[in-house]
């Protein structure tokens, strides 16, 4: 692990790289939710899960929350950040950034919890993003379909069964490229509180994750 600062127009941004084991075949850019950093339990459990499948994780941390500045919080302030994060992510990986015509090299993944998965849904077509992860999306509080509908890449979405922020089935009809997966009975931090443990909705949700990656690089390398 590894740790790199970036300037963004509103702030320093942190990202925290967990490096592919062997080849790399994708890097994963991954965003925190507001009441969280990148020390949530799902996002620390993708990078873990990740590099040995060949995955460089990025966590990105914003730079309201490494400086304090509630006012560089908002949509607008958040999706800069990212942007520039993005660009410097890609430079240290060694990967070639198209803009909103993918990318090319190695892929890039955006994704996030929550209000992370919410920018990496805003920006993906923007930066090009090879596929959009989004764990726990606030459907029913600040997020929309719209934002889900509008990422113009393929999209799986890892939702708890009981998150009071938009359940599975509360979700629209989505198209084919957008996948939803339902974590049973787990709330918007993947956790039960019915005697489940967090562990087991931890690898649901990395299970989940890993194979529509798998598919994913698949396809991409599919003539």
């Amino acid at each position: 692990m590894s740790e790199e600062f970036v300037p963004t127009p509103v702030g320093m941004a942190r990202l925290t790289w967990y490096p592919a084991r062997g080849s790399v075949r994708a890097v994963a850019l991954l965003g925190h939710g507001s009441a969280t950093g990148i020390e949530s339990a799902d996002l620390q459990a993708l990078a873990d899960a990740l590099p040995p499948r060949g995955v460089t994780v990025a966590l990105v941390t914003q730079p309201y929350r490494l400086e304090a500045d509630r006012g560089a919080a908002d949509e607008a302030s958040l999706d800069l950040a990212w942007t520039a994060a993005w660009s410097a992510a890609a430079d240290t990986a060694g990967v070639a950034v198209g803009t909103g015509g993918g990318v090319p090299g190695v892929p890039v993944i955006a994704g996030g919890r929550s209000a992370g998965a919410q920018v990496a849904c805003r920006t993906a077509a923007e930066l090009g993003a090879h596929a959009v992860l989004a764990l726990a999306y606030p459907l029913l509080g600040p997020g929309s379909s719209r934002e889900l509908l509008a990422t113009s890449s393929p999209t799986l979405v890892v939702q708890g069964g009981r998150d009071p922020f938009g359940r599975p089935d509360q979700f629209p009809q989505l198209p084919p490229e957008i996948e939803l997966v339902e974590i049973p009975s787990a709330n918007h931090t993947f956790g039960t509180g019915i005697g489940i443990p967090r562990a087991t909705s931890m690898t649901r949700m990395t299970t989940a994750v890993t194979e529509w990656i798998d598919r994913q690089l698949s396809a991409a390398r599919t003539p």
